[in-house]
């Protein structure tokens, strides 16, 4: 599953630059990267880019909010460090294969010509590119980097496994809530966005319908 292949036909080019460039080509022209920049058992490009994002996204929070990790053993500096490694070198990549996996078993029985779960792995970390800007303390910056991460990772599952957009959807829903709604905190966002723009009671009366099993009257 963390094949790395040499010689890639159609995968991506290693090094900062190649990761620069998928970043930018993934934002802009999604499809054509989806369509030539993914391939069966190139996982290491992709790992690496989801990496880069995590550990940019995870330095803005420290930067900008601070205090987000625990202290251990008095020592602020070594904590932060131990931290944001477990976060981008184990947290990461063992959110991001356990998720493909799930995706993968979603479409075994919807679609028959998908393509493997080396695939599922791929499309999945580029489509956390937005993702460097969900570390800004800002509700609607957040939110949409995370949206429109669900966005690519629709076109990219659309692209790479053979389904339409509209059948794509429903079948990248869970797995896309646990990245980018859970992992990447955009359903708090979400949240966070509607309460500051004032529909904060309303969203708590649904949440309590809906934790009661029925509808507010």
């Amino acid at each position: 599953m963390t094949q790395w292949v040499e010689n890639p036909t159609g995968g991506r080019d290693r090094g900062p630059v190649a990761i620069l460039r998928a970043w930018a080509e993934v934002l802009v022209r999604p499809r054509r990267f989806f369509r030539g920049g993914v391939a069966p058992g190139d996982q290491a490009p992709g790992l690496v880019f989801a990496a880069v994002v995590v550990l940019v996204e995870e330095l803005t929070r420290l930067a900008l909010v601070g205090g987000i990790y625990p202290t251990v053993g008095g020592q602020p500096a070594a904590s932060t460090a131990l931290f944001l490694a477990l976060a981008v070198v184990l947290v990461m990549p063992a959110t991001l294969h356990l998720t493909a996996a799930l995706q993968t078993l979603i479409l075994m029985a919807t679609a028959p010509d998908r393509g493997g779960v080396s695939e599922t792995v791929q499309v999945l970390a580029y489509a956390t590119a937005p993702c460097v800007i969900v570390g800004v303390p800002v509700p609607a910056v957040r939110f949409v980097g995370a949206l429109y991460g669900v966005v690519l990772l629709v076109v990219g599952t659309s692209v790479v496994h053979g389904t339409s957009v509209p059948k794509t959807v429903p079948l990248v829903a869970v797995p896309a809530a646990i990245v980018f709604g859970y992992g990447f905190r955009g359903f708090g966002a979400g949240a966070a966005l509607l309460a500051d723009l004032g529909y904060g009671s309303l969203l708590d009366g649904l949440l309590m319908a809906f934790a009661a099993g029925g509808v507010p009257a």
